[in-house]
């Protein structure tokens, strides 16, 4: 979900065309087009399928190491900034089933072996399709193979404690500091990711902070400082925090999909500023990227 990313691949569904419907058409495995809608809704359910949005591999980004990132569809927030829109609903992707996407994820275990990578689940938000993103984790990490989820947080009280043990790195997306700015950026509540955030420091589970500096939404030197202080309550298992310049590279996405873009106008932020932002992090102790 981050910007600056270097060395991307994208990976094509292996089978049939990504197309847009969720009751129809859909899949990797010819198959699945048979599936009625109750039948559809209780695979889902149950976590044996789910709607993948598309495929990538990645270095220096979503985690250490060479990366297989999968973005999933589904998510209830709704952030200004966003570049992935497409994943908003569940309308765009591939259905596909839970042993064919593990099998998939297997046949890089020697790239995640050589280079300290793994699986990184992320979306839309991976914990919208709970079930099916709980199964991938378990058979993954049985495989000794690295796991982390991009998250808001904002549903994390969905996740048990066994499902945080199958994870090792949680990519925590901060948006903002205050819930007033919160909402504005993403129509959701600020307290449900603090509270999550402070679940996984009393656990010490690692985790990387991202933050967004967006001129005029996110840039306030008091919403920095909010987000510095709450993100500075997680000192022992925050290994590190990236404050990511805003980019509008996603605004082409919006007006395809014919929705508004508020931030038609909004430029990138100075490299100065962004390092201003970078150094109240540090301030609080924090390894700062």
């Amino acid at each position: 979900m981050g910007d600056g990313t270097t060395g991307v691949v994208t990976l094509q569904p292996e089978e049939g065309e990504k197309v847009r419907g969720v009751a129809s058409g859909l899949g990797s495995d010819n198959s699945l087009d048979e599936l009625g809608r109750p039948e559809l809704m209780e695979a889902r359910r149950t976590g044996d399928i789910a709607l993948v949005h598309s495929w990538e591999i990645v270095t220096a980004v979503d985690g250490p190491g060479t990366r297989m990132t999968m973005f999933l569809s589904g998510c209830p927030l709704r952030c200004q900034y966003c570049h992935n829109p497409d994943t908003m609903e569940m309308k765009t992707g591939t259905l596909e089933r839970v042993e064919d996407v593990v099998k998939r994820i297997k046949r890089y275990k020697p790239v995640f072996r050589a280079s300290g990578g793994g699986l990184t689940i992320s979306g839309g938000e991976p914990l919208f399709q709970m079930a099916f993103t709980r199964r991938v984790l378990k058979a993954v990490h049985d495989e000794g193979i690295h796991t982390a989820i991009d998250t808001s947080g904002f549903l994390g009280a969905r996740l048990t404690d066994e499902d945080l043990e199958n994870i090792d790195l949680v990519l925590l997306d901060v948006k903002s500091g205050d819930e007033e700015t919160y909402r504005t950026v993403t129509g959701r509540q600020l307290a449900p990711t603090i509270k999550f955030g402070d679940r996984l420091s009393a656990i010490d589970k690692p985790v990387w902070v991202r933050f967004v500096v967006v001129p005029g939404l996110t840039d306030s030197p008091e919403n920095v400082r909010n987000v510095a202080d709450i993100v500075g309550r997680w000192t022992n298992n925050v290994q590190r925090v990236e404050v990511l310049p805003f980019h509008n590279m996603g605004a082409d996405k919006w007006h395809d999909l014919g929705m508004k873009y508020n931030l038609e106008d909004t430029k990138p932020p100075k490299a100065e500023d962004v390092e201003k932002i970078r150094n109240v992090f540090r301030a609080k102790g924090l390894e700062v990227h």
